[in-house]
């Protein structure tokens, strides 16, 4: 009997029920630059024609400085954010944070927190969509004189989470008249001295969203505990106390048959994300491999080699430099298209 051949009239199967998602590197790379950004001399500037013993040389180049944009997703298009001073520009990244109104319409607020040491108050510095500018407000800062270090600000529940991996959560609703700062202190066997573990925590701990809620999750050992992964959750918008979901040492999950399958090294990994979706599910770096592990089961679940198009050149890896995006509505549905 011949084989069967598919009918060319067939449709093709309906994208899958789940809303898809993916793990984005968090440096992006120019794919195409426009015309005119070539450098060009004026011939009054050099008028020989060039030789490789006679040429135009450049011997200094200034970097301009950070810009940001906002990216629409769902129509491929960008607005760049405007400074919010001349003088006074966005002071760090990891600041930032981007809101949706929870009303709908379209608009949206970008806020950056800036906290004065010491003080009892901070800046809550708001652009607006529908303003088109910068508005300072200012917010009484209820936490203690200690440099607040946040490695990434998250939206949900319409107010935004300034997430310092040594001590804790700041909170926000940037859209209020008089936004107040909320501080959700992380679980007491978590909390960190100032600057311990400066600079690498990201490679032990996470901060993100799964399933709705606010998810902490943690390999950072101290004294001679364990190697281990726990998972905290933060259960409702206006709780102040975490709650441990998941825990596993990594002895368990080295032992189980799934991870012999990988054939990678019994060592402590790179924690990268949390999976979008299900918080039993964490992701991790580990030499070039990204795998991730099932953790109230023990058992790993994918596998795979990572490549970023622009990786950190100066930095090891940490979760800094991936995104985890649930795709939505268009984005989703162009991107099945897309899939071959």
């Amino acid at each position: 009997m011949a084989p069967a051949t598919a009918d060319p009239a067939t449709p093709p199967p309906p994208p899958p029920t789940t809303s898809p998602w993916v793990i984005l590197g968090s440096i992006p790379r120019v794919a195409e630059i426009e015309g005119g950004a070539d450098l060009s001399i004026s011939p009054r500037v050099f008028p020989d024609r060039p030789t490789p013993r006679n040429f135009p040389f450049s011997f200094y180049w200034r970097d301009s400085d950070p810009r940001y944009f906002v990216l629409d997703a769902a129509t491929g298009s960008a607005l760049r954010l405007p400074a919010p001073s001349p003088h006074e520009p966005v002071e760090h990244q990891a600041l930032l944070g981007l809101l949706a109104c929870p009303g709908g319409g379209g608009r949206y607020v970008v806020a950056e927190l800036l906290p004065l040491i010491g003080s009892d108050t901070a800046t809550l510095r708001c652009y607006y969509s529908d303003v088109g500018e910068w508005v300072e407000k200012r917010v009484r800062y209820p936490l203690p004189p200690r440099p607040l270090a946040p490695l990434r600000t998250l939206a949900l529940h319409g107010r935004l989470w300034w997430a310092d991996y040594s001590w804790g959560v700041i909170t926000a609703d940037p859209f209020a008249d008089q936004p107040v700062l909320g501080f959700v202190p992380l679980p007491r066997p978590c909390v960190l001295q100032s600057r311990e573990a400066w600079g690498v925590l990201d490679q032990f701990r996470y901060v993100g969203v799964s399933a709705g809620n606010l998810r902490f999750v943690d390999i950072y050992r101290r004294g001679g505990g364990p190697n281990k992964v726990t998972v905290w959750t933060l259960p409702h918008p206006y709780a102040t106390e975490w709650m441990l979901e998941h825990e596993a040492t990594f002895a368990d999950i080295w032992a189980d048959d799934t991870y012999k399958a990988t054939g990678l090294p019994k060592k402590p990994p790179v924690l990268a994300l949390i999976h979008p979706l299900n918080p039993a599910i964490v992701y991790f770096f580990l030499e070039d491999h990204l795998f991730a592990v099932d953790v109230p089961a023990r058992k790993v679940v994918e596998r795979d080699r990572y490549h970023l198009v622009a990786p950190p050149r100066d930095y090891d890896m940490a979760n800094r430099f991936v995104r985890a995006w649930v795709l939505l509505g268009a984005v989703s549905s162009g991107l099945y298209r897309a899939l071959p």
